[in-house]
């Protein structure tokens, strides 16, 4: 049986992820940090199935300890602070978690077992102000927030080691990937949670910020599969993991809306105060390397995945209702 470190398990990939890795039989742990706020509902249904691990990307010690502790076959790195707009009201933190992190990581593997497979979750706003559309892993990154500085590093980083080090450490540059867990601060669980309260009479409007911004968004689901391929691979190397559409958050408001039986026009304020420092205007990746070699693809569309998020929406709403909790 394999043994699989997971970082920020209890986000939406690392959920995902442990989902995954069980169905195949793995050891699976979770690594939190020590807070008084750690959040396991989207684990909540596997917690009973995987081991909590205490650990923090800022503390090498306790990644040096698990890694002793448990005989780990393969980590994966999904924590970070990831949410774009925090990455300017705390850049020194996003760069000491979301950069910095990363070197911890694989300075704790180097020196417990080198021979440990690494995957670190690498970022499509790297390319930020893209200069070539599709973008693919030769692209030049020209990050638009500090989060995508450190998303840069973190992947420089990791190409660093294992050419210098011969380890086992891969990048999976993933396009955007949502999923009905998706944290509710960003735009696509915003959209999906505000046509969920209005249609419930919670909330009369929806601000956001430019409709026109697009994205290349596919399912969190089908993406942790990309992520296991590629340490599952002969040899480390680094993908674009994407669905190879773009769409705007104008056509998700669409889909989102029409599934409640609303009209997006209806609701939808266009409010400045979301716009972004430095926009990222179009994200397109281009999957052709990791469907050759990984023989990977996207299952869910477009489509899918926003009625998926609108659904689960719409139905948490109604049982908070039945409960009396609103």
């Amino acid at each position: 049986m394999k043994t699989a470190l997971i970082t920020g398990v209890t986000g939406q990939d690392g959920s995902y992820l442990a989902e995954f890795l069980l169905k195949k039989g793995y050891k699976v742990l979770g690594m939190v940090r020590r807070t008084s706020t750690i959040n396991f509902e989207r684990i909540k249904h596997i917690q009973d199935k995987i081991e909590i691990v205490p650990g923090d990307l800022i503390d090498e010690h306790s990644l040096i300890q698990i890694l002793k502790d448990y005989e780990v076959d393969e980590v994966y790195n999904m924590a970070a602070q990831s949410f774009v707009p925090t990455s300017w009201s705390q850049p020194v933190l996003t760069g000491e978690v979301t950069g910095l992190g990363v070197t911890r990581i694989l300075e704790a593997i180097k020196s417990v077992n080198p021979k440990i497979r690494f995957y670190q979750a690498s970022s499509s706003e790297m390319f930020g102000k893209v200069n070539a559309t599709p973008q693919t892993e030769t692209t030049r990154f020209h990050p638009r927030s500090p989060y995508g500085v450190s998303k840069v590093y973190g992947y420089w980083i990791t190409v660093n080691y294992r050419e210098s080090y011969d380890m086992f450490a891969c990048n999976g540059i993933l396009f955007n990937h949502e999923s009905p867990r998706r944290g509710i601060e960003f735009v696509t669980r915003k959209i999906t949670d505000g046509v969920a309260r209005i249609k419930h009479g919670l909330q009369k409007e929806l601000r956001l910020g430019n409709l026109d911004s697009k994205r290349d968004w596919g399912f969190a689901g089908d993406y942790v599969e990309a992520m296991w391929l590629m340490l599952q691979h002969d040899k480390p190397d680094d993908y674009v993991i994407s669905t190879g559409e773009t769409h705007s958050v104008k056509e998700f408001c669409e889909i989102a809306f029409k599934r409640a039986g609303l009209d997006y026009k209806d609701y939808v304020k266009v409010d400045k105060k979301f716009y972004r420092p430095a926009e990222v205007n179009l994200l397109l990746g281009d999957a052709a390397k990791a469907k050759k070699i990984l023989k990977w693809e996207p299952k869910v569309s477009f489509k899918q995945l926003v009625e998926m998020m609108a659904d689960a929406d719409l139905k948490r709403y109604e049982e908070m209702k039945r409960k009396g909790e609103i």
